[in-house]
């Protein structure tokens, strides 16, 4: 235990200054000590002192976490303003800025807290005995000394450096969740939900035409009357689109053939030539491919989170966590046979998103897929 005779405060003394991040003297009657008043750890058993130049080397370490955490920080919130999200290739890059920059602030600050635990306080063993939860006073008396004397060890008094930088690492991370406050209303970019909305496939292609439905891979159209066994199954793009990541993320499709019996009230037929239809291939859960297919039972099987739609019903969902069905597209032959779109599907396709709610609306009142 500290002598506490020279803890208390004579007359004409001047109290002692407090340190920001220590309990303050009225509230624990004893002004807080520097490290060389103290007798401190030493009179504690299983106490092992770090030496001065392995303290300091600790404390030029972790300062240095510290500084990086508070760039990183900065580089946040300078991210955040530079890297607007207007389409998806900028959505990419803002997510790539922010991302790298949180990760690098908080792996320094865990870094810095750490190098600062274990090579500037000294190391203790302690037993701690099992005893009733209600502690008496002297007990409590206790605990508040030792959280001063823990404050001392630290070095936070000691060491203005460390204490500074520490500062300085927490503000920008204590104004990262202002900064993102923004993106809860609206801003510059407010029509982005507008390309989630729609695909290609509602566009003519250069000579006016219908776009067609090509096989993902080889790019190859696809006549009707080619395919023409029931239970077949393709994977299918947009003519044109065949090496487009963002849009292939939205516009890949389902074409599956059935019998005419085979299909159920929930699909829409006038979308069907010859029995072919085509859904989107993006889960309505996460956006996970859902191109797993059975024929007998006509159920479509997300791998991700074994979400199960129905095919044959409008692609309805029979099993998982998915909410909506799959959309299905408007597709017909052309005049020289070949699969086309015939308009864009009635919904938004993949997972759902804030800002759809008036999209699916608009598509109700106008008797599409819901």
């Amino acid at each position: 235990m500290t002598d506490n005779n020279h803890d208390i405060e004579q007359p004409g003394e001047r109290v002692p200054k407090r340190v920001i991040g220590t309990p303050s003297h009225a509230a624990t009657g004893t002004p807080l000590l520097g490290a060389e008043e103290r007798t401190g750890p030493a009179e504690l058993p299983g106490v092992d002192l770090q030496d001065e130049a392995t303290a300091k080397k600790g404390e030029r370490i972790a300062a240095f976490c510290f500084l990086l955490t508070f760039l990183a920080g900065i580089a946040f919130i300078v991210s955040y303003v530079a890297f607007q999200v207007g389409d998806l290739d900028s959505a990419a890059a803002s997510n790539l800025a922010l991302g790298s920059s949180l990760t690098v602030a908080l792996l320094a600050l865990a870094s810095g807290i750490v190098v600062w635990v274990r090579m500037v306080m000294p190391k203790y063993k302690l037993v701690q005995e099992r005893h009733e939860m209600a502690s008496d006073g002297e007990t409590r008396a206790y605990v508040g000394e030792t959280f001063l004397q823990g404050a001392a060890e630290s070095g936070i008094t000691k060491r203005p450096l460390l204490r500074r930088t520490l500062l300085a690492a927490a503000a920008p991370l204590g104004l990262a969740p202002l900064v993102l406050l923004k993106d809860l209303g609206p801003h510059e970019y407010s029509d982005f939900p507008q390309k989630l909305r729609h695909t290609v496939w509602g566009e003519k292609t250069k000579e006016g035409k219908p776009r067609r439905l090509v096989v993902e891979g080889t790019g190859a159209p696809i006549r009707a009357a080619d395919f023409n066994s029931p239970g077949g199954i393709l994977s299918v793009v947009p003519e044109g689109y065949e090496h487009d990541l963002n849009e292939l993320a939205k516009s890949t499709l389902i074409l599956i053939k059935f019998r005419p019996e085979e299909l159920k009230s929930g699909t829409n037929r006038n979308w069907a030539p010859d029995g072919i239809v085509a859904y989107s291939k993006i889960c309505t859960h996460v956006g996970c491919p859902a191109a797993l297919y059975e024929q007998t039972t006509h159920h479509i099987l997300c791998p991700c989170h074994q979400s199960t739609f129905d095919a044959a019903d409008g692609a309805k969902v029979v099993f998982g966590p998915a909410a909506r069905p799959l959309p299905q597209l408007p597709i017909a032959v052309d005049g020289e046979g070949y699969l086309v779109a015939t308009a864009d599907f009635p919904v938004p396709p993949g997972p759902s998103f804030w800002e759809r709610g008036d999209a699916e609306a608009e598509a109700r009142e106008k008797g599409g897929q819901s």
